[in-house]
């Protein structure tokens, strides 16, 4: 769909790919939904007529009871159908908008769980919430009332036109229906206009979105900083932005709907007018009168609807054009031709070669890296910060990719290697320890699903954390706030451990993840993990040497080279920057305990 070559918004609307799609699975409702519709119009518009033959009857003396019941019962049956029908109609179209609506949010959600951390980089969660509700209610109200308006103004329009000019006048309809002409043309060239403004406000939606978001995250930032007054008047902005987006599209319906009722009214005058006078003629009778005052009455409502269905189409058009940009954008990160049929990986890692700047920089973050890790073996990773340790990890997971044929795992360039099965076989404990408004047992068990409380009380104990756990009035049925909140970053640290220890992976990654713990605490845990992680691969990275000085192989990164590689022993007597920062970490520790 190319929103800039829509001259008419609703077929634009329509003929999107990804729309037609949907059209395709759900035909049947909508055929379903359409007959209904049709079926109440028909009805609808005999009305007009039955009560014309009835006021004609009364006026020429020359109606029978019997008719008048009957006319009655007729009237009775076509409102039990116009009831069913609408129904229906409800039903079939409203309903199946609600199951593409449905549909339409797992696609994204799917296709976003795909899309790489530089996606996220550049497309806030506020924003991208403001496309998943605010976008996809407009496209939801599309495949609706705009579908229903739709085919209502060609069966209704057309049925009435034809028994206006059948059963009444030619001549009278062609002059009260020119008239409203102007509604759908003035409908049809605002379309543009209304497109633009619409586009706008759902853009400041989405600013305003975010910003809320995120301000609410970091609330405890703002309370320590007394940024509040800030805060709000920075939010104040915002709201504004999104006021005036809103003002400029509703300036524009003001416009166009009492235009459109001032059409109608130019109309009703008309026929009243000159139907009147054609009816003191005697060129239609009074019952046919009646009836032509009822059938422009229900022309009126098609003539408006041209309008209002342009608009919720140009509407539609423009959230859906938001919402393909997410699904047509490209997932960096997946798996290709070239991916091997792997079910299973083994702890074996060598890097050889690797070279890394992350996207749209020229500076290098890893510069000739080479080292190589068997399968048990515990690798030690320690630098100053920024020099690139984080980095190197998250090319394991590729979470970024690193050039071919400088990763490899198992033997195999980690390019080639399912994403699936990489991912599946590597537990990883972030900086940046995640948990979920969740109980501590499914924050634990979120990687594996297992609902076995054995398990999960057998990693906590392995992390460490079981006993204040076992602390918390609820123990592991606790539910935590967002992120963890409620809990100390100590506990935090150690459920995220916990969290990775109870997949049992081949390769487990902790990155700086005992950090918020004391050294009797982290003591227990590199002990767990050396009884409990036998025949598997460590890769530690740590500001304490203590963390990793057990290790089989420590590297020490410097501004993104290795300086350093050996055991904790070799190291020390090299005399380089590890065993600078030993030291210096040994003088302070010593100055701890004699304060």
């Amino acid at each position: 769909m190319n929103p800039e070559n829509m001259g008419n918004k609703n077929t634009g609307f329509m003929k999107s790919r990804y729309i037609r799609i949907f059209f395709k699975k759900y035909l049947l409702n909508y055929i379903l939904g359409v007959i209904a519709l049709i079926i109440v119009d028909v009805a609808q518009t005999r009305v007009p007529i039955i009560v014309g033959n009835i006021i004609d009857g009364i006026e020429l003396n020359n109606i029978a009871m019997e008719s008048i019941k009957s006319s009655i019962i007729m009237l009775f049956v076509i409102a039990i159908v116009m009831y069913a029908g609408r129904i229906l109609w409800r039903f079939y179209i409203f309903g199946t908008s609600r199951n593409i609506e449905r549909d339409i949010r797992n696609d994204m959600f799917s296709h976003l769980e795909k899309m790489s951390a530089k996606y996220y980089q550049k497309h806030t969660p506020g924003e991208i919430m403001a496309y998943m509700t605010n976008d996809l209610d407009a496209v939801r109200v599309a495949l609706a009332q705009g579908i229903l308006t739709l085919f209502d103004v060609i069966a209704l329009g057309t049925l009435t036109l034809f028994n206006m000019v059948t059963e009444i006048d030619p001549l009278l309809t062609v002059a009260t229906v020119v008239p409203l002409l102007l509604i759908a043309l003035s409908a049809r060239l605002m379309g543009r206009e209304m497109f633009g403004r619409f586009s706008d406000r759902q853009e400041a939606f989405a600013g305003l979105s975010n910003f809320v978001q995120e301000n609410l995250s970091g609330i405890k930032v703002i309370k320590s900083f007394v940024q509040e007054s800030k805060a709000s008047m920075s939010f104040e902005k915002k709201n504004k932005n999104a006021y005036d987006k809103n003002m400029r599209l509703l300036k524009l319906q003001t416009v166009i709907h009492p235009f459109m009722q001032m059409v109608s009214g130019l109309a009703l005058s008309i026929a009243i007018g000159y139907g009147g006078y054609i009816t003191i003629k005697g060129q239609i009778t009074l019952g046919d009168f009646t009836a032509f005052i009822s059938y422009l009455g229900m022309l009126v409502w098609p003539m408006m609807a041209i309008g209002i269905t342009i608009n919720i189409f140009t509407m539609g058009a423009a959230s859906l054009k938001r919402i393909e940009n997410i699904l047509n954008e490209p997932a960096e990160i997946s798996d290709t031709e070239n991916t091997a049929e792997i079910s299973n990986i083994s702890g074996d890692i060598k890097i050889k070669n690797l070279n890394y700047m992350y996207p749209d920089t020229d500076r290098y973050v890893l510069r000739d890296i080479h080292f190589e890790v068997r399968k048990g073996q515990t690798l030690g990773i320690i630098g100053r910060t920024g020099s690139g340790k984080t980095t190197l990890v998250n090319l394991f997971l590729r979470v970024f990719d690193p050039c071919e044929n400088t990763v490899f795992i198992s033997g195999t360039d980690i390019l080639n290697i399912p994403l699936n099965v990489l991912r599946k076989n590597i537990g990883y404990v972030p900086q940046d320890n995640f948990l979920f408004s969740d109980t501590i047992a499914n924050n634990i068990d979120f990687g594996t699903r297992s609902n076995d409380m054995r398990k999960i009380i057998e990693a906590a104990k392995a992390a460490a954390v079981h006993d204040n756990i076992a602390d918390f009035k609820e123990g592991y049925d606790t539910v935590i706030g967002e992120r963890g909140v409620s809990l100390s970053g100590g506990q935090k640290q150690r459920i995220s451990i916990a969290r990775a220890l109870i997949k049992d992976p081949e390769i487990l990654i902790l990155d700086d993840s005992v950090s918020a713990v004391d050294t009797g605490t982290e003591e227990k845990i590199l002990e767990h993990l050396k009884e409990t992680r036998k025949g598997k691969t460590n890769i530690i990275i740590a500001h304490r040497i203590s963390t990793i000085q057990d290790a089989d192989l420590i590297i020490v990164l410097d501004e993104g080279k290795i300086a350093e590689k050996g055991t904790h022993d070799e190291l020390l007597k090299n005399n380089g920057l590890y065993c600078s920062i030993y030291e210096k970490q040994l003088l302070e520790k010593m100055l701890e305990e004699q304060e």
